[in-house]
């Protein structure tokens, strides 16, 4: 299994519920090393930019609306296999299908109150990673 960085955002459900502590000590749990972390009030700009597949849906000012209602938490975390290992804890999208024991299943609502944003593949995470962190904002030791 390769090392690999992906990026989680601890979206505002998770900020006003106060869960992220939870959620953070299940990454922690399986070994996964923080390379960076930091909250964030996210802009029209940046939204646009990460949720660009969409921006054309119906539904894109309800996404704009949610993701900017509080601030975010932007969290780089490395690991042997890591983006489908946090993928897998988090559970399914929709977290109505999420079972009992995934962080959506546990925390989650519904297809966009869903606890935590996760990077999909190798060149997302390389994408989003440097969308929401500057180099010297990602550290190793």
């Amino acid at each position: 299994m390769a090392t690999e960085t992906s990026l989680i955002l601890f979206k505002p459900d998770a900020i006003e519920n106060n869960i992220v502590g939870s959620v953070l000590a299940r990454f922690q749990s399986e070994g996964f090393i923080i390379r960076g972390i930091k909250m964030m009030q996210l802009d029209d700009a940046i939204l646009r930019e990460h949720y660009s597949h969409v921006a054309d849906k119906p539904f894109f000012p309800e996404i704009t609306e949610f993701m900017s209602r509080t601030p975010v938490i932007a969290l780089a975390l490395e690991g042997n296999d890591v983006i489908n290992r946090v993928r897998n804890l988090l559970g399914p999208t929709n977290s109505n299908e999420a079972p009992e024991g995934t962080i959506r299943g546990d925390f989650g609502e519904d297809m966009m109150v869903n606890v935590c944003h996760a990077s999909d593949g190798p060149e997302a995470a390389a994408e989003e990673l440097a969308r929401f962190f500057k180099d010297d904002e990602l550290f190793s030791y």
